[in-house]
């Protein structure tokens, strides 16, 4: 037989399962729908025709024609000037247990990467391209922050992580105990001395409520806490290297050190080694994030990293939840015990 002689494969659709189990097409979109108004006997019959047939049904076209699309918008969030490639990877560590989340709950996760004003767009539920939006990604980047809170303001079903603002509707860590689980592994190492490094007046909330897990650990252990440190530099590696040879420079005692974020505590364990401060024998150190590079720095990072996965379900059940249904919410935290500790 030549190709053309082939027969042809069509596809099947719901008028071939109607005639199938005798009944109209409506009543096949009904049953397979899971409408009420249809008997069991009748739903049985609709769906063993379909199952013969090899009959699929479009579950976004039956989702859209109930208003629903079946996908979850994520935007993450960046610095204008730069590409995704220089976004903080504890983003990407979000993005991809946010996506899994979704995928989880039967959803399809639409990304987008925005740094530019000319890129916002956050109207995906209005326009019906999405049930929910997830909004990730820097709080250095107000003009972007205030984008999705007007966005926010306009139309329910946003969740937000980074969120400069605290009238939104976020998920965040739970920075404060985070604080406190680093100063008492530190205290439990021998460490008297603890600096707290980063901006607590900065736009990352985070580093504030960290500050201040920081500073109820410390009068609760009985020791003095001290001024956060802070450095500039064009990225937090940066600052973190900066902020430890100020230190050092400035003959200031330290016997343990915990960074806002991971990239800071990188950054200073690059100038420690390099001023031949041994860790942890001399200074232990402790960072905030849980990022998968902290395993091969020198030596490797001790961290305070959140619940992915409970971070990514949460942002997803937030931003499908009704108005009334979501409240603020707090992800767990744990130590990560690496080599930066004694």
């Amino acid at each position: 037989m030549s190709s053309s002689d082939k027969p042809e494969l069509r596809r099947v659709t719901s008028i071939d399962v109607a005639e199938r189990a005798g009944v109209s097409q409506s009543t096949v979109s009904r049953a397979l729908a899971g409408s009420e108004t249809i008997t069991e006997a009748t739903r049985s019959r609709v769906e063993r025709a379909a199952a013969e047939l090899g009959y699929q049904v479009n579950a976004r076209a039956a989702g859209l024609r109930r208003g629903e699309t079946g996908t979850i918008a994520i935007v993450v969030i960046g610095r204008e000037g730069e590409g995704p490639t220089a976004i903080n990877p504890f983003y990407y560590s979000l993005l991809g247990s946010t996506c899994a989340a979704a995928a989880e709950a039967g959803y399809e996760a639409l990304v987008s990467f925005q740094a530019k004003p000319e890129q916002f767009f956050g109207h995906y539920v209005a326009r019906r391209h999405a049930d929910g939006v997830v909004v990730i990604g820097t709080a250095t980047n107000e003009a972007a922050w205030d984008y999705f809170r007007n966005c926010a303001e306009e139309a329910p079903r946003m969740a937000f992580w980074g969120s400069p603002f605290d009238d939104s509707v976020w998920v965040r860590s739970d920075n404060r105990a985070g604080g406190q689980l680093a100063v008492e592994r530190l205290v439990q190492g021998g460490a008297k001395e603890i600096v707290f490094v980063g901006d607590p007046t900065s736009s990352q909330r985070q580093f504030r409520e960290r500050y201040e897990g920081y500073r109820s650990a410390m009068d609760a252990a009985g020791l003095t806490p001290g001024e956060a440190v802070v450095s500039a530099g064009e990225d937090r590696v940066a600052q973190g290297r900066n902020a430890t040879a100020q230190m050092v420079d400035s003959g200031a005692r330290f016997d343990g050190l915990f960074f806002a974020c991971d990239a800071m505590a990188l950054g200073a364990l690059e100038e420690l080694a390099a001023r031949g401060v041994a860790v942890p024998d001399d200074v232990a150190v402790i960072g905030f994030d849980g990022l998968g590079s902290g395993a091969f720095s020198a030596p490797p990072l001790t961290t305070v990293e959140p619940d992915f996965a409970l971070a990514g379900r949460l942002l997803v059940e937030t931003a499908l939840a009704s108005e009334a249904e979501r409240p603020e919410r707090r992800v767990a935290v744990h130590l990560v015990e690496r080599a930066s500790v004694r």
